[in-house]
């Protein structure tokens, strides 16, 4: 007896979160692009990113990654989308960390030649998806123009969706985003010293 009432109970409750899910449903009636802002000081920015790289490559769509930062240690990303799927466009800095150039000039031009390798992309309708990971510590750094990065978001195709990456970015950067998400950080198992993990880290 004590069991049906829970049952009952669990179901009356999931009819009600059901019918208010199928409301949310029915009153997104708009098609387009979204502009996704992936920030906080937690891991796995720049891997839920690459999950959304996956799930539009399993619909056939036409992707392209252009990382900030990185690129002078390869990644399983690197290393699948270059081996695996050469119809993906990836582009890479290549420069590494800030901290390990200890070069604001070199940094400034690496940022903006590979800004201008995502200006394009931003405005080619054929690009179902454009992952800028790590983008937002070019803003931080002032390495990129604010209001040209914010406007050519901003007026890329309709359809087309966007990943932005990074820690910070500014309240401008937030602003003119459909989702952003903050990944928090409770632990860290590098603070433990554990090493990075190849294939779990990078």
């Amino acid at each position: 007896m004590i069991e049906d009432r829970k049952n009952q109970k669990h179901k009356k409750s999931m009819e009600k979160q059901k019918a208010k899910v199928d409301a949310n449903i029915e009153a997104a009636s708009t098609e387009r692009g979204v502009a996704i802002l992936l920030t906080g000081n937690g891991k796995g920015k720049s891997s839920s990113a690459f999950g959304m790289v996956m799930r539009a490559l399993g619909y056939g769509h036409k992707v392209c990654v252009i990382q900030f930062i990185k690129g002078q240690q390869l990644s399983g990303e690197e290393l699948y989308l270059r081996d695996q799927r050469s119809d993906v466009y990836f582009y890479q800095m290549g420069t590494g960390f800030t901290w390990d150039t200890q070069d604001r000039t070199a940094d400034i031009e690496a940022a903006q030649k590979t800004w201008a390798e995502a200006v394009p992309l931003l405005g080619d309708a054929s690009y179902d998806l454009v992952v800028l990971d790590e983008l937002t510590y070019m803003l931080a750094y002032k390495y990129l123009d604010e209001s040209e990065v914010l406007n050519v978001i901003s007026n890329r195709p309709k359809n087309q969706s966007v990943v932005v990456t990074g820690r910070g970015g500014g309240s401008g950067l937030q602003g003119i985003m459909d989702t952003v998400s903050e990944v928090k950080e409770i632990k860290h198992a590098f603070k433990a010293g554990i090493k990075a993990r190849k294939g779990v880290d990078y």
